[in-house]
């Protein structure tokens, strides 16, 4: 199948980002920057950038807010005809960027969010689904609420039921379980049906309720069993991806990236990242960057695992949740020493 015959559709969150400009702390600020993002929304524009087709499938308010939403999700050159209208907010967070030595501090404020208040039945998959090859998800939405869960179900089981690849990245976030639920409870009913997950080791297993591992990368033959083990655990998927981060401090990142798929482990080498621009959305760019790779690289799984790494560098040095890089960028930057000259 040809790039052109894809079309990835992604279901999540988006919200809107409040931040203080250039690095200042929240006590210091007295104006706050307003950028729309989230994992899913990310994960599609990513792609928009490389010339898949995407839509991007929500729940917004029906306000002026809501409209602002909406012209960004197009403005990423991603499509918006399923986006629900309903509830009385958008999901917020505040976010004070770190520097050297100060981390980065994220403040959510997203309880009752329109996405939060979904149901079951409100989304046509039907026609959602109409001529679409791949379904995204993350594990952040069914950590919202118990119908965001159910909703997010809904969605994976007929994405299934119409053959669609689904992927997922588990994106734990300690934050947003609290509604009475456990990720254990509620992850691995939806994770039996996906086929590409990203995720660490250590992740997969707690959200699947299993014993905490804490592997050595660096011996093959055991990261390439506990792989396994999930995958005998979870039948359906075929392929694992996840980062290495090394965090020097919150402006030096060292980075790189494994894929396991066919019993087979591909590395893509450590990159250095310094100074760190944005860290927010990186592993959207990860995730954007492997679903690209697997699509149109399907013969060169190293090349694969090597995209998705450099973009998910590449967006360190760019502001916002969404990366703005182009496929040339990224696989001239794939392909370069990392030197950044300048493009004259």
């Amino acid at each position: 199948m040809n790039l052109q015959d894809h079309k990835v559709i992604t279901f999540g969150e988006i919200l809107g980002r409040l931040s203080p400009p250039n690095n200042l702390r929240f006590s210091q600020a007295t104006n706050l920057e307003v950028i729309y993002g989230g994992g899913e929304f990310n994960v599609a524009a990513s792609l928009a950038n490389y010339g898949v087709r995407t839509q991007f499938v929500t729940a917004i308010p029906d306000n002026a807010i809501g409209d602002c939403v909406v012209q960004s999700i197009r403005g990423r050159d991603v499509g918006a005809k399923h986006i629900l209208r309903q509830g009385k907010r958008l999901g917020l967070y505040f976010l004070e960027n770190g520097a050297s030595g100060r981390n980065s501090t994220v403040v959510y404020d997203r309880e009752n969010s329109a996405i939060s208040q979904v149901k079951m039945g409100q989304f046509n998959w039907d026609a959602i689904f109409e001529g679409a090859t791949v379904f995204h998800w993350s594990g952040i939405t069914p950590a919202l609420s118990q119908t965001a869960a159910d909703v997010c179900l809904e969605a994976i089981k007929a994405a299934s039921e119409r053959g669609l690849t689904i992927s997922t990245d588990l994106n734990y976030r300690s934050k947003l379980w609290k509604y009475g639920k456990e990720p254990k409870e509620v992850m691995p009913a939806l994770l039996k049906y996906s086929n590409i997950v990203l995720a660490d080791i250590d992740t997969a297993m707690f959200m699947l309720g299993k014993q905490k591992i804490n592997p050595d990368y660096s011996e093959e033959e055991k990261v390439k069993s506990h792989f396994d083990n999930i995958m005998k655990m979870l039948p359906n998927i075929h392929t694992i991806g996840m980062t290495f981060r090394n965090s020097v401090n919150a402006s030096h990142q060292r980075i790189g990236g494994l894929l396991y798929k066919n019993n087979q482990l591909y590395r893509a080498r450590i990159k250095e990242i310094t100074p760190v621009v944005d860290r927010v959305g990186t592993g959207d760019a990860f995730m954007g960057g492997l679903l690209y790779g697997l699509l149109d690289y399907q013969d060169d799984l190293q090349k694969a695992v090597a995209f998705a790494t450099s973009a998910c560098v590449i967006k360190h040095t760019i502001f916002g949740d969404v990366n703005r890089a182009s496929k040339q960028e990224v696989v001239e930057f794939m392909e370069s020493d990392g030197s950044a000259l300048v493009d004259r």
